[in-house]
């Protein structure tokens, strides 16, 4: 769509159904930092990545080792790698390019979400195990450690996890939630008790405490693109939206030095003062009537929107929201429960997936509006017969003209330098980004014909032998197999052409023989 004649006034948010994606039974999505590509995990055990640009497969991904479904998918920063996690508790790591297995682990207890660690160099993840506490699995070697989750018991609980359980017991229909923040120096863990707890990653020290809804578990902990604004799904049936006060870097001294300031108060209370100087809560959602509960929210890809889904059985409905708490958009889809969804970093585009494992494409609904951008359009109800002026076509004066724009012809053009997109900064740009990936033809299958069935087309194969071409130039009736193929693909001889035959014949010779006729394959 041509962005100068859309309507100004209009949304930046999806409307309609574009299209579906199909392939098995998919899961869980997720995509790349660019949008360019989309990775979806399906109920097999195996993953796939989507080109967005055609909608096309662009690899699938099969491992041997996992036949239960995928339970999440998560990108490294650029691109080059996708964690996995699957309900036989295994957790892999694919090179995207090469589509090999780099690293592989089993842990005791079966992860719902796997995310890698932001900095693109690192190996490590943090997984939310389905009935404990956080764990931070370093891939290269395979070793765990617990992310404090309470700070009222932390004193007493431990976190080891050499037999497989936590300290405290954790319902096992209720999992933590956990989520690195921007630049990975922080986790932010959200509790049974409505708490979020942020964790320094290195010492696993807890430096402040939210208390968002103070009895209500937490159920997502996520972070807009830019890292500015925080959502907090909890079981209140609440989403909440806070703004990130901490610095984007640096954040770790920062908490540091506001505990040095509070140091006279107990602990709890000062992780809790803290806690209230790192965020503001800017806004609150929820339907007041229906009392619905929230899946998979998340942030638009400029964090100015809020989607969130319904957790109703048989309901594909998607609830959009402005930052500011006000609702401007319920989705409703096919009569399939919703499953996952994922907004498009770039573009005003929701992916979202169904009980039965469709992706559905929700876009935006685009209306030309000429006469927004320029007053003097007259728009038409119907045809009408145009008058000119006298003068319209009249030759102007030369001082009249404008003055028309000079080009260098023989300035060099740089076709190779891409612009840098205005939505990422300049930190976050790389060289190695895997924006796409390269194209892998499939060759084309001919179906076997059946048995007593005879078909009048001229690429058909012939069961008759013997040479392309007669004495006389004249084409036989029939076709020859190719034996590079062994039979799976077919070749069509060519006769010369008329004018060919008739310069052979005006030059009073037989015409020859064909020593090499043009083949193609159908």
């Amino acid at each position: 769509m041509n962005t100068p004649i859309v309507d100004p006034l209009q949304g930046d948010f999806p409307e309609i159904i574009e299209e579906y994606l199909e392939h098995g039974v998919m899961k869980c999505i997720a995509f790349n930092r660019r949008g360019t590509l989309l990775a979806a995990g399906c109920a097999d055990g195996s993953f796939v990545v989507w080109d967005f640009e055609t909608r096309g497969i662009a690899k699938e991904f099969c491992d041997k080792e996992c036949n239960r479904g995928i339970t999440s998918i998560c990108w490294s920063k650029y691109g080059q790698r996708i964690l996995v996690s699957a309900a036989d508790k295994s957790l892999s790591l694919w090179d995207v390019v090469k589509g090999e297995k780099i690293a592989h682990t089993t842990l005791q207890q079966m992860p719902f979400k796997a995310s890698l660690d932001p900095v693109s160099s690192s190996v490590q993840c943090l997984v939310c195990p389905l009935s404990s506490v956080p764990i931070i699995v370093d891939l290269a070697d395979g070793t765990t450690k617990a992310v404090p989750a309470s700070i009222s018991d932390l004193a007493s609980e431990s976190i080891s996890l050499s037999n497989g359980k936590p300290a405290d017991t954790i319902p096992s229909h209720i999992p933590l939630a956990a989520s690195f923040n921007k630049h990975g120096g922080l986790i932010c863990v959200g509790n049974l008790k409505g708490e979020v707890l942020i964790v320094d990653k290195r010492s696993l020290e807890i430096l402040a405490a939210i208390d968002v809804s103070g009895v209500s578990a937490i159920k997502n902990i996520v972070f807009s693109r830019n890292g500015k604004y925080m959502l907090i799904n909890s079981n209140d049936r609440i989403i909440r939206v806070y703004e990130n006060l901490l610095p984007s870097k640096g954040a770790v001294k920062v908490l540091e030095n506001l505990n040095s300031e509070v140091n006279e108060l107990e602990r709890v209370e000062k992780l809790k003062a803290v806690g209230l100087k790192s965020v503001a809560l800017t806004g609150e959602f929820q339907d007041s009537i229906t009392r619905v509960h929230w899946k998979s929210p998340c942030f638009s890809g400029d964090g100015e929107w809020v989607v969130a889904g319904s957790g109703n059985k048989g309901e594909h409905k998607m609830y959009i929201w402005d930052r500011a708490g006000h609702l401007v958009k319920i989705l409703e889809g096919p009569k399939e429960a919703l499953v996952d969804l994922a907004w498009h970093p770039v573009h005003p585009i929701v992916a979202s997936v169904s009980l039965i494992g469709l992706v559905y494409i929700w876009a935006k609904e685009y209306t030309e509006n000429w006469s927004a951008f320029a007053p003097d359009f007259k728009e038409l109800e119907e045809n009408e017969e145009y008058i000119e002026r006298e003068d319209e076509f009249d030759v102007m004066p030369e001082t009249e003209k404008v003055k028309e724009i000079t080009i260098d012809e023989d300035i060099e053009v740089d076709i190779m330098t891409m612009d840098k997109d205005s939505t990422f900064s300049g930190s976050d740009c790389s060289q190695e980004e895997l924006c796409f990936l390269p194209a892998m033809p499939s060759p084309d299958v001919v179906e076997p014909q059946e048995n007593g069935v005879v078909s009048t087309s001229k690429m058909e194969e012939s069961n008759h032998s013997g040479p392309p071409f007669s004495e006389n130039g004249e084409q036989n009736d029939h076709m020859t197999n190719n034996p590079n193929e062994s039979g799976s693909r077919l070749r069509r001889k060519r006769r010369p052409s008329e004018k060919v035959l008739e310069m052979q014949a005006d030059k009073g010779g037989k015409p020859p023989k064909a020593k090499a006729p043009f083949a193609q394959s159908v």
